[in-house]
């Protein structure tokens, strides 16, 4: 598969927008924290917008808080005036923020204090993808940084933050609002007289199920919203259009599980149907392992053994019981260095006919069983780290035959959470590393 290089893609200056986009849990915030802390450090102007609700972005950066504006990020070593500012996006402030700016003060103020806004604007299905769209035009639009890094929110599926546009649009043109708002259209004692008659027969079945005030809080807000949805619209389609400009590039992040990749497809397909740039795939969490060339079973194999008191010939591929003639190994090949009697692998400094004193230098055979049954354990669990590695590797197959074509970005497993500026670096250096190094 093609190696995803990202580090030319942050450093071209064409480049303005990248999106991190995938299924929930595998390292999207992450992502582009680190993207974004070495972009900055390269001499870019950068802005991290997340909606991630853990606030792990802004303990990893060293920031108390995060909020709706952005913060300048401290530590940065940057070159050639690079900044890095973080920022986490706040749902109801940023749909505030919209009706306080597109409305005179007395509507905002009627908008604003109105029931159903208030439940619309707190938690509303849809709302926080349609904000986050809303805030990353207002963003592009102030033109105060080279670069805007999105972190798209943790969706029960990583479309909705493409389909939010579209799902408010069918909303605002649904024939239950158009409805609502025939009488504020009309206007005046007219209005007034079709609400009173034209609304008695919806008010009286929906007014037994949803009841009668929340009704009436409805067609205030929908009354009071007119003059603005058709500003709602229109933004919705420039970022959309934003999202499929040159400038712009999609990250889709998974791990090497197959439910993350099967997502991945999917996100790979939805883009490219709807002509939005794709830059490849980062594939977090990759295992690796030093030994590589020791194969699950032979590591199985060489535990059993020593288990048994036995070692294995490597040479003649023959089992023989411990203390009997075998083939000296290779010092690299575990599995034959494991199987060797202690007395056999380590030998003393000197001969024992050296010794001045009659001490014993024979092996404790207590430590002897110890030590063959720890090296057991350590082959035991190298053979299972290498299934793993086994099954992460047919599962990028998959993806790789139905998409070769998508650039990939390995990144390395760490020990441990990123929690600092170090760690986020650590992630960028695995990142632009593109693949890992075969063992």
């Amino acid at each position: 598969m093609p190696v995803l290089d990202l580090d030319p893609l942050i450093d071209d200056r064409g480049t303005r927008i990248i999106v991190c986009c995938g299924a929930g849990g595998v390292g999207k915030t992450t992502t582009a924290a680190a993207l974004g802390v070495r972009a900055a450090e390269r001499g870019r102007r950068v802005v991290v917008l997340t909606i991630d609700p853990a606030r792990r972005l802004a303990q990893s950066m060293g920031i108390d808080s995060l909020d709706n504006t952005p913060r300048k990020v401290d530590g940065i070593k940057g070159s050639d005036g690079g900044e890095l500012h973080a920022m986490m996006l706040d749902m109801k402030r940023t749909f505030d923020e919209i009706v306080e700016v597109h409305a005179d003060p007395e509507r905002a103020q009627a908008i604003l204090r109105n029931p159903f806004y208030q439940s619309l604007s707190a938690g509303f299905a849809g709302t926080q993808e349609y904000m986050a769209m809303e805030k990353l035009g207002q963003l592009r639009a102030r033109d105060e940084w080279d670069l805007i890094v999105v972190d798209t929110p943790p969706s029960r599926s990583a479309l909705d933050f493409l389909d939010a546009p579209k799902r408010l649009g069918s909303f605002l043109d649904g024939k239950f609002i158009k409805l609502l708002m025939a009488p504020a259209k009309v206007g005046g004692r007219a209005g007034m007289k079709f609400l009173n008659v034209g609304m008695s027969m919806m008010t009286g079945t929906l007014g037994k199920l949803l009841g009668g005030q929340f009704l009436k809080d409805v067609q205030t807000f929908v009354a009071a919203m007119d003059t603005m949805f058709g500003g709602f619209r229109t933004r919705a389609d420039a970022t959309y259009k934003l999202l499929q400009a040159p400038g712009t590039a999609f990250l889709v992040v998974a791990t090497p599980e197959r439910d993350a990749l099967r997502e991945a497809a999917y996100f790979v397909e939805r883009l490219a149907a709807d002509e939005m740039p794709l830059a490849g795939l980062v594939l977090n969490r990759v295992h690796g392992s030093g030994a590589a060339r020791l194969s699950a079973e032979r590591a199985r194999a060489a535990a059993e053994n020593l288990d048994e008191g036995r070692i294995v010939d490597q040479g003649g591929g023959k089992a023989e019981l411990r203390g009997s003639p075998a083939t000296k190994p290779e010092p690299s090949d575990l599995a034959t260095a494991a199987a060797i009697p202690v007395s056999q692998a380590a030998p003393t400094a000197e001969p024992a006919a050296q010794h001045d004193d009659d001490t014993d230098t024979s092996t404790d055979p207590d430590t002897d069983v110890d030590v063959r049954h720890l090296t057991a354990g350590l082959l035991r669990l190298h053979a299972e780290r290498m299934r793993v590695l086994a099954r992460e590797q047919r599962t990028r197959d998959r993806f790789t035959a139905l998409h070769p074509e998508v650039a990939v970005a390995e990144v390395a497993a760490l020990p441990g959470d990123v929690h600092d500026l170090a760690g986020l670096r650590a992630i960028g250096d695995r990142l632009t590393a593109g693949r890992m190094p075969s063992a």
